[in-house]
């Protein structure tokens, strides 16, 4: 069973997490979700691994108001 990762795997976090608002930059609220979306979609499809994306979608709602129970076991 493959796992979702859940050490820092990003070698430089202050510059990702820069570029990622600047991909956000001067867009609506719509548009900034539309990208979100798109992102979402871009790196699911990079990941691929069905047993992970679901561990991700469990971890992503985790804490999250109206948030079903997990299905996936994560916490």
């Amino acid at each position: 069973m493959s796992h979702l990762n859940f050490e820092p795997n990003i070698a430089d976090m202050d510059a990702f997490y820069e570029r990622l608002i600047d991909t956000h930059d001067g867009l609506s609220d719509i548009d900034s979700q539309l990208v979100n979306a798109k992102l979402v979609l871009l790196l699911a499809n990079h990941i691929g691994d069905v047993e992970v994306l679901e561990q991700a979608f469990a971890k992503a709602r985790s804490g999250v108001a109206g948030a079903q129970p997990d299905r996936a076991g994560v916490q």
